[in-house]
């Protein structure tokens, strides 16, 4: 993990976590330089490097102040970006009222620097508007807890996601901002950006399995797909359910709800690092696609009263991990389901001997 590689200052944030493999190398490059966004690249080979001019990338046009070394090495790469937060209140069901939108490439954000923890492989964005006319962050903040994995496993907190160590954790954290309404919903929005010949698609697999995650039944996973042989390159994938606490337990949910995906008609901050490495074809040459993730509800009002919101996610290379029934599920739906199978089995031939048993006082005639 490397903090402003190639720079002294700490006034911007630039975050660069590398990780080594046998034939290849996974580049993750987080920044809140504009909208906070990652890029994603995988290269062949082991040697990659990260280069940044950043006499370029801060000023106005920081087109290619960003690039992967060798640039022939580079075999597939995309961006995340965390846009805006949307506030509203619902009225009714058919009424909402938005308030003023927080556009994330205004905000001001401490330095990285500080959090940076390389034994943990974690660090953390954390920021508020640079004006706030409404005095909502007096005591607030927005952050994003960034994590990278060097093995496969699971998060042990809630919601209690399967890693592998192709793959980084994102978590955004809303605390102590007060809401501007009654029963407030949030909602992030997310961009993506991708090569031309690469597709998104918006997944959501139901499982009965809520051993990790009680009572959460929905996993879903944004997928960029080739549209030459249809395979996974990359994925953000997320369960649906946000927590109103630094230690959540299952009360502490907050409901989390995902629109459809959407072909964006806007274009990303001129300050995004994305610019800065895929230049100008942002929008023509490559293709950006959004989703809104809401959280709130009408139960409980956990934000409300907390006035914290934590929702994580996975991103990473290839196919998302898939959950799959652990050995005590499976012996729980075996004795589930297997014991009234044999009580059946054992009645039924209780019933055939007893219908195959004659009983008479006569004697058979020979």
């Amino acid at each position: 993990m490397q903090y402003n590689p190639g720079w002294n200052g700490s006034s911007v944030n630039l975050l660069h976590v590398r990780a080594v493999g046998p034939n290849d190398t996974l580049h993750y490059i987080w920044s809140s330089i504009g909208a906070p966004a990652v890029l994603l690249v995988v290269t062949e080979g082991t040697s990659s490097a990260l280069h940044v001019n950043w006499t370029q990338l801060l000023s106005p046009t920081p087109d290619g102040a960003i690039r992967i070394e060798p640039t022939g090495s580079v075999v597939y790469s995309t961006a995340v970006v965390f846009t805006k937060v949307f506030e509203y209140s619902k009225a009714n069901v058919q009424e909402e009222v938005f308030y003023p939108t927080y556009d994330l490439s205004d905000f001001s954000w401490d330095s990285v620097n500080r959090t940076l923890n390389h034994t943990a492989l974690t660090a953390e964005f954390v920021g508020g508007p640079a004006t706030d006319p409404s005095g909502s962050f007096s005591n607030g903040s927005l952050a994003f807890r960034v994590t990278a994995y060097e093995t496969s496993g699971r998060d042990e907190t809630l919601p209690s996601l399967l890693h592998t160590a192709n793959s980084s954790k994102v978590e955004f954290v809303l605390a102590g901002a007060a809401p501007r309404g009654n029963s407030s919903w949030f909602a992030l929005e997310v961009a993506t950006v991708e090569e031309a010949g690469v597709v998104q698609r918006l997944r959501l697999a139901r499982s009965i399995d809520d051993e990790y995650t009680p009572t959460i039944f929905e996993m879903f996973s944004l997928v960029a797909e080739s549209r030459n042989d249809s395979s996974t390159l990359s994925f953000l994938q997320w369960k649906a359910t946000a927590y109103g606490s630094q230690a959540p337990k299952r009360e502490d949910s907050i409901q989390c709800h995902s629109g459809s995906l959407k072909a964006a008609n806007w274009t990303l901050p001129r300050s995004s690092i994305v610019l800065a490495y895929f230049g100008e074809g942002v929008g023509s040459t490559y293709t950006i696609s959004a989703v809104n993730i809401s959280f709130g509800g009408e139960d409980g009002n956990i934000y409300e009263e907390k006035r914290y919101l934590s929702w994580s996610a996975l991103l990473g290379f290839g196919q998302p991990p898939k959950d799959t029934f652990s050995p005590l599920v499976i012996s729980i739906m075996a004795v589930a389901l297997g014991t009234p199978m044999v009580l059946l089995v054992v009645g039924s031939c209780v019933v055939l001997f007893a219908q195959g048993k004659r009983y008479t006082e006569y004697e058979p005639i020979n």
